[in-house]
């Protein structure tokens, strides 16, 4: 029997997260090729957690530096597993290796944490994102990861290149694998509200999330105003679970900026809106929010760093890092009925000729059958993780092994 245990970093919430949503498209995509599935995490089952019963998978709660994920691991002797950002994987990597140590090890990175807190450093610092400083620790860490693993899920053909291009990561060892999302139908699309039937503008996303907060601070400070003041009936809409309280004092009816929190139903009030704002100044991987918008028909306003990975920039009209100039397409998008088809339609195509599961899953599966019928080979010929696995993860397993004496 195919075995499959993904080490979660937490439960997936795909109603509150992208990462989660993500989560569930491998979820499927696995049960689908007839694996059996158990998912483990240190964290806690919350009331927005996916119930993850309906694909007859076992949930395990597993402690860190403890002896007795061992024995889990050992009872499951597992096919292949799936590491659920960098940071399980160092906690738990050493564990497998030596447990099972012919289980497939596949890193799924989400996104680049270094590069998206690079980024971050450089907004901090009034650098421009260009100049920010990608080898520091966090890089030496994630990298050291994906050198480890047998194989490394990559979201974005952007970060594809900078992996390739700039740290020389061998291609063969990563998989470019975005959001795997069903083909838009002609029916689907006649079912979605119309341009006259949607009104205000929305922004959407997990609110405990950096690039999240600064976004809606930039809108309120740098953007709504003038919108606002253009279009003085509409409103802008800020969904997100995990508000903190700086962001829930930004509620203000009159200014009609209003932080409605978490909801269960995105794709219900992306599709009653008719633009959706997003001025993400830094980030990684894919933004969920405009795959979302982009699947309810809602044409949407973003910067660079938001569409990376998802438009060839030469042909995009709508991104835009200028404040000034975003306000003014925002204005033209909600007002021009003729632009916001038009935006609409290359939405569609973008999901459908970019991100159709179809496109990925059986070169996928294909990749892993290959590496599995010749892991040792393909761990020779990529040696170095090899010696990262031996030098790195000797001091993690004898600390973790402290720790758990300690403990007892």
């Amino acid at each position: 029997m195919k075995k499959l245990v993904i080490i979660g970093h937490t439960f997936p919430e795909p109603t509150t997260t992208a990462a989660g949503s993500r989560m569930l498209q491998i979820i499927q995509l696995f049960f689908d090729d007839g694996y059996s599935i158990v998912f483990a995490s240190t964290a806690s089952v919350s009331d927005k957690s996916a119930d993850l019963q309906k694909f007859n998978i076992s949930l395990e709660t597993i402690q860190l530096n403890n002896a007795s994920f061992d024995e889990f691991l050992w009872k499951e002797n597992p096919t292949i597993v799936l590491f659920d950002r960098f940071i399980t994987e160092e906690q738990f990597g050493w564990r497998v290796s030596e447990v099972c140590p012919n289980a497939l090890k596949i890193l799924d990175t989400e996104d680049l944490h270094f590069l998206r807190k690079a980024r971050e450093t450089s907004i901090k610092q009034n650098k421009p994102i260009g100049e920010a400083n990608l080898f520091t620790e966090t890089t030496k860490r994630e990298l050291a990861s994906i050198w480890r693993c047998d194989l490394s899920l990559i979201i974005s053909e952007a970060e594809m290149k900078l992996l390739q291009n700039t740290f020389s990561i061998p291609e063969d060892i990563l998989f470019y694998l975005p959001f795997l999302l069903s083909p838009i139908s002609e029916e689907q699309k006649q079912n979605l509200s119309t341009f006259k039937e949607r009104q205000h503008f929305i922004t959407i996303g997990n609110l405990l999330h950096a690039p999240n907060v600064d976004s809606v601070k930039v809108l309120k400070k740098e953007i709504w105003p003038q919108i606002k003041a253009e279009l003085p009936k509409a409103e802008l809409h800020i969904y997100g679970a995990y508000a903190p309280q700086q962001i829930k004092e930004l509620h203000n009816e009159k200014e009609g900026f209003i932080i409605k929190g978490w909801t269960e139903e995105s794709h219900v009030v992306m599709q009653k809106s008719r633009v959706c704002l997003a001025p993400i100044r830094f980030g990684a991987g894919l933004k969920g929010k405009l795959i979302d918008a982009m699947q309810c028909g809602t044409p949407f306003i973003t910067t660079k760093i938001g569409a990376e990975g998802i438009y060839d920039f030469s042909k995009e009209l709508y991104i835009e890092n200028n404040w000034t100039n975003f306000i003014n397409k925002a204005i033209a998008l909600y007002t021009d009925e003729k632009a916001w088809l038009e935006k609409q339609h290359q939405g569609f195509e973008t999901l459908n000729n970019r991100f159709d599961k179809n496109l990925f899953i059986e070169p996928f599966l294909e990749r892993i059958e290959t590496i599995k019928k010749n892991l040792t080979q393909h761990r020779n010929s990529h040696f170095f993780g090899q010696i990262l696995q031996h030098h790195t993860a000797q001091s993690t397993k004898f600390m973790a092994k402290w720790i758990e004496e300690k403990n007892k």
